[in-house]
């Protein structure tokens, strides 16, 4: 239903308008019922009907926002997040209602991801548990004799339930603001042969190649929480790479104050449509969900987190003929 006063851009406006539209219709009628003839009486009562009936038309949409926002809150408390303002006027209210019609959407997806981390969380943890339950399960009912295999099993198990607790930890402190950065400067070559080394410590036969240029490339951050962005990386690569595949691991100054650490692969790499969804919380590619690789989706949120916090940018590139490259840069 269209509302009469819509297009003043002024609540101020507004009210002079209805105000002078009242007063214009009451000395109307008052001067037409005296050459009609009327009585004093019936030319006020006729004159207050028909101002209250002009007051109603053009101040129609007025305050009608306002009661819908006010309906709206009550069903928001109630967990309802889809109510919304119809916001067709230009003034402070219609302004009010559009800025109510933003907030609801933010709440709705604030509470879409609120309910997605609770189900990805959930199903996160059951996966582990219910693998180390099933493995204790038998070796306590002696299905499976208790060997060094059945015990590294149960080993990886709780690890991969200890990694899930602990990037949890760290994307709810960095999110809240309560993971403090230790900066100073450091040199990359040490931190990029640091986490190489240990990403060569797993069951993955991987070609790891490090190329640092300068040599001397210093960056100014945390090094340790750097150190975490690059072990999550080289982690994502090594995991998705082909058996005697090759990844490198780079450095390099790309523009002056910008120290870039690059990440590449051979593995299937990630669709173009995905590129950017890849640092949301739990989001992996299906090229990862088809593989069963065990990856929680939660490393590549975390170095998002990290390096946005250093006052970096990080970002996912495709490359030829195949494969992927993170990209990292950081203040040199």
């Amino acid at each position: 239903m269209t509302r009469p006063l819509d297009f003043v851009r002024s609540i101020k406006a507004k009210l002079g308008l209805v105000i002078v539209g009242t007063v214009a219709v009451t000395t109307v009628v008052l001067a037409q019922g005296k050459a009609w003839g009327w009585g004093i009486e019936l030319r006020v009562i006729v004159a207050t009907a028909l101002g209250l009936v002009a007051v109603q038309l053009l101040a129609r949409g007025m305050t009608s926002p306002l009661r819908e926002m006010a309906a709206a809150a009550s069903a928001m408390a109630r967990g309802e997040y889809s109510r919304r303002v119809r916001a067709t006027s230009r003034d402070e209210v219609g302004e009010l209602a559009r800025a109510f019609n933003a907030m609801a959407a933010e709440l709705a997806e604030t509470d879409r991801m609120r309910r997605d981390l609770v189900a990805n969380v959930s199903h996160e943890l059951r996966t582990p548990i219910g693998a180390l339950q099933a493995l204790l399960e038998n070796l306590a009912d002696g299905i499976q004799p208790a060997d060094p295999r059945a015990l590294e099993t149960a080993l990886e198990q709780t690890r991969r339930l200890g990694r899930l607790v602990a990037q949890l930890l760290d994307l709810s402190r960095l999110e809240a603001g309560g993971l403090p950065l230790q900066v100073s400067e450091f040199a990359v070559r040490p931190l990029l042969e640091q986490a190489a080394r240990e990403a060569a410590l797993g069951e993955r036969v991987v070609r790891l190649k490090v190329c640092v240029e300068p040599g001397d490339l210093r960056a100014h951050g945390d090094p340790e929480r750097v150190h975490q962005v690059v072990a999550n990386l080289l982690d994502n690569a090594l995991r998705h790479s082909p058996p005697d595949g090759r990844v490198w691991l780079s450095a390099h100054t790309s523009r002056p104050g910008i120290a870039t650490i690059e990440v590449a692969d051979e593995g299937p790499g990630i669709p173009e449509e995905e590129l950017q969804r890849v640092f949301e919380r739990f989001h992996r590619a299906e090229a990862a969900l088809s593989a069963g690789d065990g990856g929680t989706g939660l490393g590549l949120a975390i170095a998002r987190w990290i390096v946005e916090a250093h006052g970096g940018a990080i970002r996912a590139e495709a490359r030829e003929p195949r494969g992927c490259r993170m990209v990292v840069e950081l203040p040199a």
